[in-house]
């Protein structure tokens, strides 16, 4: 039902290599030939205790028959050892295999990257644009070398000699500029208290009147 109604669920990519695959297989094997080699040694060492209790009960013939064994397990041994560094061996190979071929694969794809930018970019172009810019360069060379031949030493030094006239006249008007503060000692001083003084009269005069009138009448 869940299919039906709903957007069916798609199967996960798996990132899992053959090679991958490959190389745990190989370490599984590795791991079992360890685990065989354990074994034998065991085995090795109860043979090897074996036969002296033998020798020792006198039963030589038992006790040959224990370190023939032996021997050939140790035969076993030495197989196992040689195997292990093959499986090992072929392990690292391919792991070495894989990391070659991402390093080719990244050298595919910056060659890719590297032809698109060559194409956006052409060697006529880059070249176009290079003779261009040389021609600025040139021309504005040729305009600097023109306006440094126009004028004479001689117009240099009269050039030189107005410029330092304009810094000595605009040196002399500063001097003589009078100072504000000179004019403001020059000037005269208006009495602050001379209205006041006015007015104080001028009441003297009007109260002054009608007594000088009486006076006059009399």
């Amino acid at each position: 039902m869940g299919n039906i109604f709903g957007k069916p669920k798609t199967k996960p990519v798996s990132r899992v290599t053959e090679q991958d695959k490959a190389i745990l297989q190989l370490k599984q094997q590795r791991d079992k030939l360890k685990q065989y080699q354990k074994r034998i040694e065991l085995s090795l060492e109860k043979d090897r205790e074996l036969a002296k209790q033998c020798l020792a009960s006198g039963r030589k013939d038992r006790a040959k028959t224990l370190l023939r064994k032996k021997k050939y397990q140790e035969k076993l041994l030495s197989n196992t050892d040689a195997q292990l560094e093959t499986l090992e061996k072929l392990a690292s190979d391919i792991e070495f295999a894989q990391v070659e071929a991402q390093v080719v694969s990244g050298l595919k794809v910056g060659n890719e990257a590297l032809k698109k930018v060559n194409e956006v970019l052409s060697i006529d172009e880059v070249e176009q644009i290079l003779d261009e810019t040389r021609e600025s360069i040139e021309k504005q060379q040729e305009i600097d070398a023109l306006l440094n031949g126009v004028l004479t030493e001689e117009d240099e030094d009269d050039v030189l000699a107005e410029l330092d006239a304009l810094v000595a006249a605009d040196q002399q008007q500063e001097t003589e500029r009078p100072d504000t503060d000179d004019i403001t000692e020059r000037l005269p001083e208006v009495p602050d208290d001379e209205p006041i003084k006015q007015r104080e009269r001028q009441r003297k005069k009007e109260k002054d009147a009608p007594q000088k009138v009486a006076m006059e009448a009399q």
